[in-house]
């Protein structure tokens, strides 16, 4: 006797497994349309192979298993020296070695092709859909470039392996690495946004001033992926100015630095990456820039990492409408397929709208970095960038949700995608700079610079084509920066989702279908959203809307 058989007590039909093993760029017809318009050609077979890469059942199957397996803190060696090491899985190396391969840190410093920001865009969006968490450290190793580029003394000895295409894993010296990851410190227990309630003390060891070494006493409440080979930590001088300090993890004379972790945050999404709380015992930290100049020196790696805060949340919406969307066409419920509901089909078309709004927003700030030297450019990295991250980062948390409860309890469960992506769209509304943040300083670019702001507006005027109801949404943003300080700053998330609101029907008119933009425009502005379009995803009338159509663009059946 073997045993008694199992009872077959029912046969399993009805159910529809995550969408795994397809290419996420040949199935992204938006994405495919914005590389062409933005002239990165050049860099579609690349990004082709990646993306067939990242959408194989193995590359899901090693993103379920890191945000699983999520990294541990090991403070001493089995001899009790301390060593502050962080333990992850080998599959978190796995992608970013993946990431890094595709070049896509370096890549939009060292490239001067045209269109080499919105093939990094591509890259960075098309990663995310799978997992998140492996990318940031390459989002703020790439911010790094360009301050670091402005410090001869620290550029020479660090770009061949800021720009190197392979991924080292060793915590060894810099001088001993292939290749090299940057952190950034900023936040404290005490101030958190407010950098400069910050405490973290520099003294000087010798003269002091640019490109000399300090000793850094203090903490970071958040200091993002410690592991890495250095960071760039915000700290007083003595005359309590901020400064900005590269801080390796390892001495010059092969010591390891006193950078001493504390623990890891217990996240509630970001899982696979490790964000550590730290204390400078008299750390050693080289001062970049000038003192006192610390926090604009730190703001303007804070620029490049909101651009991949916008791209990355675009991204997550892209794979939540993906998912929500295969799941549809293949369960059924009453008699029919899911999609054919037309309450499920009036979320699905929104999401669908929603996602490919965010993937054009994402592609023209990009353009924006690529092309900075033109004013009109910079507005749009100045101004647009912090109201869509504002706005796009927002979106996505409620995106998210909505799209899980397409699936119903089987999104709701640990081990599937959808909760992850639900789990992890909050970060990015947070990171650098929390909603309230970034419209603030929406409303400092415009009370600074007003002429850029309304030149912005005829711009946006120009490409929307004469569109009537555009034309009152542009209203509406004069006269809200003629409101009183006081008045306007009450009103600044109102006046933040607008802007993204008009530039995202504005690039739409001009880069998609027209049944693309006509739909965004009616169900954002039409005469059905008067009591306040963006409460609930599918509060729209999606008989009036050409449904087969937007969703066979979004995901081909």
């Amino acid at each position: 006797m073997t045993g008694t058989p199992a009872w077959a007590t029912h046969e399993i039909s009805n159910q529809v497994d995550e969408l795994v093993d397809y290419s996420l760029l040949e199935t992204d017809q938006a994405l495919k349309d914005g590389l062409r318009h933005a002239g990165a050609a050049a860099f579609e077979p690349g990004l082709s192979d990646y993306a067939w890469q990242l959408g194989r059942a193995e590359t899901f199957a090693l993103a379920e298993r890191v945000n699983r397996l999520t990294p541990a803190l090991e403070r001493f060696d089995k001899r009790g020296r301390r060593v502050d090491e962080v333990d992850v899985d080998p599959g978190w190396h796995e992608l970013l070695a993946m990431y890094r391969h595709a070049d896509l840190i370096a890549m939009p410093w060292r490239d001067q092709r045209r269109g080499r920001w919105s093939a990094w865009a591509a890259g960075f969006y098309l990663h995310g859909q799978v997992e998140a968490g492996s990318l940031c450290p390459p989002t703020m190793t790439q911010a790094s470039i360009p301050v670091l580029q402005r410090e001869p003394g620290l550029w020479s000895a660090l770009h061949t392996g800021l720009y190197s295409t392979d991924h080292d894993p060793r915590d060894l010296p810099m001088p001993s690495k292939m290749s090299l990851l940057v952190g950034m410190g900023m936040t404290e227990k005490q101030g958190g946004s407010d950098v400069r309630a910050n405490t973290t003390r520099a003294e000087p060891v010798g003269a002091g001033g640019r490109g000399q070494e300090y000793r850094l006493t203090g903490h970071k409440w958040f200091f993002s992926a410690p592991m890495s080979d250095a960071h760039l930590v915000v700290a007083k001088t003595p005359d309590g100015a901020p400064g900005c300090f590269f801080v390796p993890r390892w001495r010059p004379d092969g010591s390891r630095n006193t950078v001493m972790i504390q623990r890891l945050k217990d996240k509630v999404g970001n899982r696979s990456n490790s964000s550590a709380e730290v204390e400078f015992q008299d750390a050693y930290g080289v001062l970049m820039g000038e003192e006192g100049r610390g926090i604009p020196t730190i703001i303007e790696m804070a620029t490049y990492t909101r651009l991949n805060c916008v791209v990355g949340s675009a991204g997550m919406q892209r794979q939540a409408l993906v998912q929500a969307l295969h799941y549809a066409r293949h369960r059924r419920a009453f008699g029919k397929p899911l999609v054919a509901h037309p309450l499920m089909r009036a979320v699905l078309v929104d999401l669908a709208l929603e996602s490919e709004a965010s993937l054009q927003l994402s592609l023209r700030l990009a353009q924006a970095f690529e092309h900075q030297d033109d004013p009109r450019e910079r507005t749009w990295m100045r101004l647009v960038t912090p109201a869509a991250k504002f706005w796009v980062c927002k979106r996505t948390v409620a995106l998210s949700g909505e799209a899980m409860e397409v699936l119903g309890g089987n999104g709701y469960i640990n081990d599937g995608i959808m909760g992850r992506l639900y789990r992890e769209a909050p970060v990015n509304s947070i990171w650098e700079g929390s909603g309230n943040v970034m419209c603030l300083d929406v409303m400092r670019a415009v009370a600074r610079d007003p002429q850029a702001f309304h030149a912005l507006l005829e711009e946006l005027a120009a490409i929307s084509r004469d569109d009537p109801v555009l034309r009152r949404a542009l209203a509406d943003l004069r006269r809200m920066t003629g409101l009183p300080p006081e008045t306007l700053e009450g009103q600044g998330r109102r006046l933040a989702m607008n802007l993204v609101l008009l530039a995202q029907a504005a690039l739409l008119r001009e880069r998609a279908p027209t049944v693309v933009a006509d739909a965004f425009i009616a169900t954002r502005w039409g005469p059905d959203t008067a009591a306040g379009w963006g409460g609930v995803v599918g509060a729209l009338d999606v008989s009036a809307l050409p449904a087969d159509t937007l969703l066979a663009r979004a995901f081909p059946a």
